[in-house]
């Protein structure tokens, strides 16, 4: 059965298919054990929503959406990949995570030590690609993001100490672990077809909307019954504080407030108070204003995107942004 993702790559399949063979040359080494771990890395790279936001923005920023990009969107897209990949690498080391997207992660196959200098080299290489072509504009939008989702994980881990994290830290937290980095894709975008620094703008912050939603959307799967990207309550066990939780503690009494919060504290090992805690959120209200929210950054980024031109790949972006929101997993 087709993927709902195929339709919406089809103003874009030939610069996808060209990406493809682009970023597998772009991870090639003489070092035979790191060419045998870039070769893993690219064997099990997810969906590709990333370089998709890339190249629609770029057709739909560009002069002229139907005709060729500019090799600066493949040089673009490769480098937020690169990047990326070093920051998931080293994730999995400080979260000592053993799988990613259901594979083996670096760090469980080839242990830390090598994991971390993996993650070293993708850096490099980014950097490599960018400063060989003098891409000194799309390598500041890129170094931002990376920036900023080291910021927001820093600043997660800080606040999950105290649980004292309100709505408005949850939103940076997001904005800067998440948003940041869908945001630097479709400022890319724009970038590399020349487009001015108005419009630029205009596409980082549309990014920085869907990006927005994606994230929420993912903390819903929380609170889910089925077994999806994430086990159930995984936030909760790690002691994340997202926004259904934030929302129905400040509705509760201040009685209610402190079971919840020492359930979600002392929760190791015990199923029935991360149960405790979902089917409180739940009666509070916590997922229905979370979905509000998430539909409201949705419909802002739909906003903005309504101020470029029509045209097939505004279309497909528009179709992207509903699959972020609707997806299952």
């Amino acid at each position: 059965m087709a993927h709902p993702l195929d339709s919406i790559q089809a103003p874009i399949a030939a610069e996808m298919a060209e990406f493809e063979v682009k970023f597998r040359q772009s991870m090639q080494t003489n070092v035979l054990l790191l060419d045998k771990i870039m070769g893993y890395i690219v064997r099990r790279k997810g969906k590709q929503v990333r370089p998709m936001f890339v190249f629609l923005t770029a057709r739909t920023a560009a002069a002229d959406p139907a005709g060729e990009l500019n090799p600066a969107a493949f040089r673009g897209a490769a480098l937020i990949e690169l990047l990326h990949t070093a920051t998931l690498v080293h994730d999995d080391v400080v979260d000592e995570s053993n799988y990613r997207r259901g594979f083996f992660s670096i760090n469980a196959l080839w242990k830390n030590k090598i994991a971390v200098l993996v993650g070293d080299y993708l850096l490099s290489r980014g950097l490599q690609l960018a400063l060989e072509n003098d891409d000194f504009d799309l390598l500041k939008i890129v170094n931002r993001a990376v920036r900023e989702l080291s910021e927001g994980e820093l600043l997660q881990i800080e606040k999950a100490r105290k649980l004292d994290i309100t709505e408005d830290i949850y939103f940076d937290i997001i904005r800067q672990k998440t948003a940041s980095l869908i945001a630097s894709c479709t400022a890319v975008g724009a970038a590399s077809v020349g487009a001015s620094k108005e419009v630029v703008e205009r596409a980082r912050l549309f990014g920085e909307k869907v990006g927005m939603a994606f994230q929420i959307k993912d903390d819903l799967f929380d609170y889910g019954t089925a077994e999806i990207g994430k086990p159930l309550g995984i936030d909760i066990k790690e002691k994340k504080m997202t926004l259904p939780l934030i929302y129905a503690l400040q509705q509760a009494s201040w009685l209610d407030k402190r079971r919840i919060i020492f359930n979600v504290k002392n929760n190791a090992g015990h199923r029935d108070r991360v149960q405790h805690v979902i089917d409180f959120v739940k009666k509070s209200g916590g997922l229905d204003y979370a979905v509000r929210t998430m539909e409201r950054y949705r419909d802002e980024a739909l906003d903005i995107l309504h101020e470029f031109p029509a045209s097939a790949a505004r279309t497909a972006l528009e179709a992207l942004i509903n699959y972020t929101i609707e997806r299952e997993k």
